[in-house]
């Protein structure tokens, strides 16, 4: 599978952009676990081209973690253009854009999927990116505004003819937001429509390797794209890529997954410093899936999300193993 001239070879699977979760750090692991495309945090197009610091770091991405995607999201035409020139500058292989975010403060200005009620002015923005720069342009949608309005099947052809190089399609409505079961179908129906010719990815609720090769195997996509069920467990990929390939999946022992988290934190603490890399990881703490099952761990759950240093909370990830029974985790789980 091709997305301009980047070949991805057979059944990839991408890290999908997710907010205070991609970060390079993160990115990184998910490479080289085997995520085949990584994207970065959603960037706000007017932030940056006011040039806000928080906004303009979210764009540096590293030759280690190639081919990467910076992912910009907007409310007009020409803002959406000049943050797509800026963000060429930063020099991704990908330049994305959202709209598919369907978070109140994104879809309520009109950006991200509050662009499926303005379908117009949405393949304009995607025209104009497109013409703007000279890497690929790629767009992130949802099935429609709700379930009164699904309009993937023609958005998509509309999205194609536009300039999309690739489209992914999470198979929610902006209503449902990130309730309910994803639908694959009119995924399905957009991968099998003979007048499309740029690559589909579908996206949601994709934990496992069974349910990756499921998607493939029943929709005919292009790829497949992992968001929340990555979060706490970037070794998924490693899992995914081996059922996908027909292996059995890697086998470690508990600690290593504890190394794992503990690479997490010193690599947040690098880039935010101590204090804010331990509050910037607890997301990744609150859901990884190694503390499942355990009993009795409300306790030490609590007191590893309240913990302010690093030396307090690698005693406590040291703690866990020796004091629970670990044995019990069941370390293909999908997040909480």
């Amino acid at each position: 599978m091709k997305i301009g001239s980047i070949d991805f070879g057979e059944r990839p699977v991408f890290l999908a952009p997710m907010e205070d979760v991609t970060d390079a750090s993160f990115r990184l692991l998910c490479k080289e676990f085997g995520a085949s495309l990584v994207y970065t945090e959603f960037v706000s197009a007017d932030a940056l081209i006011r040039g806000i610091g928080s906004t303009v770091r979210k764009m540096q991405v590293a030759d280690v973690e190639r081919p990467v995607a910076i992912q910009i999201y907007g409310r007009d035409t020409e803002t959406m253009v000049e943050a797509a020139k800026i963000s060429e500058e930063a020099r991704p292989d990908i330049l994305d854009i959202n709209f598919g975010c369907p978070v109140k403060r994104v879809a309520s200005k009109g950006a991200g999927s509050g662009l499926l009620r303005n379908i117009p002015l949405m393949l304009e923005i995607t025209r104009e990116v497109a013409k703007a720069v000279s890497i690929p342009v790629t767009v992130k949608t949802r099935l429609g505004w709700d379930c009164n309005d699904i309009v993937i099947d023609t958005l998509a052809e509309q999205l194609q003819d536009a300039g999309a190089a690739a489209i992914t399609i999470h198979g929610r409505t902006r209503s449902q937001m990130y309730k309910g079961e994803a639908d694959w179908e009119p995924i399905r129906r957009v991968a099998n429509n003979p007048r499309i010719t740029v690559p589909i990815i579908g996206n949601g609720d994709i934990i496992t390797g069974d349910d990756a090769l499921m998607r493939f195997e029943t929709t005919g996509v292009d790829a497949v794209m992992i968001g929340r069920g990555s979060i706490g467990r970037p070794w998924m990929f490693e899992g995914v890529m081996a059922r996908l390939r027909g292996e059995e999946r890697p086998r470690h022992d508990y600690a290593w997954y504890i190394d794992v988290l503990k690479r997490q934190v010193n690599e947040s603490i690098d880039k935010c410093g101590e204090y804010g890399g331990i509050l910037h990881i607890r997301r990744h703490i609150a859901m990884t899936p190694i503390f499942k099952g355990i009993a009795d761990f409300k306790s030490m759950r609590i007191a590893l999300l309240r913990a302010e240093s690093k030396e307090e909370l690698f005693q406590l990830l040291d703690e866990v193993p020796q004091k629970y029974d670990v044995s019990v985790v069941d370390l293909d789980a999908p997040t909480n």
